[in-house]
């Protein structure tokens, strides 16, 4: 049987528990030891540290702090790794808590973090998917449910202080480009709520003032949101530190392939058993810059999908140039346009396209102007044929249900 070497209480804060943090840095203490060839388990709180509720208002989405997150466990260290090392993690298993059988996924408002369509969704909702052993569905979203692919939406090692200073140069540049942004072009370091786990004192207060945030994924890993990284996943990590200072944490039970709805999955708190082993000098040896992985041979089976195509001319018709975002951007919208007509409101939509196992293709990029990107949706997700036919789309479900949604404060 695997030790547990981080344990969480999901009655307690994260801040209580110094095996956890939420900042990027070199300085951050390894909370525990293994050895190539070790298998382990870690306890992982929800990306936000349980600032989110199992109830029917959207309000802690709201006012949510975003610059806690994300809350992550480690950072373990690994015997033997060095600079330049690839480190390469097996994911053995992946679950829920018994005392903890739901998940739950939010649009953040525009003021406070946006999301990928935040012109179309710009305030607060959440909805709440109950658990059912591998299946999910949601009392905001009738007439669909699912089976999960439950993985680490962030996972990585920790940065060398060359590295940190790189990002951070090159981040608080992008900001300066459009300080007044919002959202803001990228999250920069926040010390007032950094959790730096076992570094105290002025070391702490100093490190936490200059940690890189959680939000984005970089060259060691991090925030990368891949839902093929499930159980039966190997990823091999460029190592930066001695130790290679491995953390993980943001679990979700589901995703659509992007993250959509940006809080885009459904996050969940969990656990999660890892092997680890070294690569010596691997980064060299194979040219790697940023992670490399096999992805689970574990996924749900769907083999018939409704299709949306989307191309690089945005929503009031301007033309761009090869641009897979916008294209990406309209293949979603299409898709949400396409479900309103069997009796789901835009916002369900929306919501069904982060949780459930969509897939996303980057079908052309060299057809100029127009890039192309494709979404695939999954019928069989559905308690009613959503294909279309001769007849039209039936009105499926009923109205009166909608995600919930909590307005901006004045």
């Amino acid at each position: 049987m695997a030790e547990t070497i981080i344990k969480i209480d999901l009655n307690k804060s994260a801040y209580e528990n110094d095996k956890i943090h939420n900042r990027w840095h070199p300085d951050i203490p390894l909370v525990a030891t293994v050895k190539p060839g070790d298998d382990f388990i870690v306890e992982c709180y929800d990306w936000t540290g349980g600032q989110i509720k199992n109830d029917d208002s959207a309000d802690d989405v709201r006012d949510v702090d975003l610059s806690q997150v994300h809350f992550l466990s480690g950072p373990i260290g690994v015997e033997g790794a060095e600079p330049g090392d690839l480190l390469e993690v097996d994911i053995l298993d992946i679950g829920t808590f018994e005392e903890s059988q739901w998940g739950f996924n939010g649009f953040f408002s525009k003021q406070n973090g946006g999301g990928f369509l935040t012109e179309h969704f710009p305030e607060a909702q959440k909805s709440i998917w109950d658990f059912n052993g591998m299946f999910t569905k949601s009392r905001h979203i009738p007439n669909v449910e699912f089976a999960g692919l439950i993985h680490p939406g962030l996972i990585g090692c920790l940065p060398s202080r060359e590295l940190l200073d790189t990002w951070n140069k090159r981040e608080a540049g992008l900001v300066a480009t459009d300080p007044e942004r919002v959202p803001e072009l990228a999250t920069l370091p926040n010390g007032e709520t950094a959790h730096m786990g076992q570094l105290k004192g002025e070391a702490a207060k100093a490190a936490g003032a200059e940690a890189a945030r959680t939000v984005p994924p970089r060259e060691h890993g991090g925030n990368c949101d891949i839902k093929d990284l499930s159980r039966g996943s190997k990823v091999y990590f460029p190592v930066y530190v001695d130790g290679a200072g491995l953390s993980v944490g943001d679990l979700h039970f589901s995703q659509g392939d992007g993250e959509i709805t940006f809080c885009g999955a459904i996050e969940m708190a969990g656990w999660i058993h890892l092997r680890v082993n070294l690569i010596k000098d691997g980064v060299k040896k194979y040219g790697i810059k940023n992670p490399v992985f096999k992805p689970s041979p574990i996924k749900p089976r769907y083999d018939d999908y409704v299709i949306f195509e989307g191309i690089s001319v945005d929503e009031e018709g301007g033309q761009h140039y090869l641009d897979v975002h916008v294209a990406y951007r309209q293949a979603c919208l299409n898709a949400i346009e396409y479900m309103t007509k069997f009796g789901y409101t835009k916002a369900q939509a929306y919501a069904i396209l982060g949780c459930a196992p969509v897939e996303g293709h980057i079908s052309g990029v060299v057809d100029i102007p127009n890039a192309c990107a494709t979404l695939w949706l999954p019928t069989g997700i559905f308690d009613f044929d959503i294909n279309p036919s001769a007849d039209g789309p039936q009105k499926k479900v009923s109205g009166g249900m909608d995600v919930p949604l909590s307005k901006d404060k004045e």
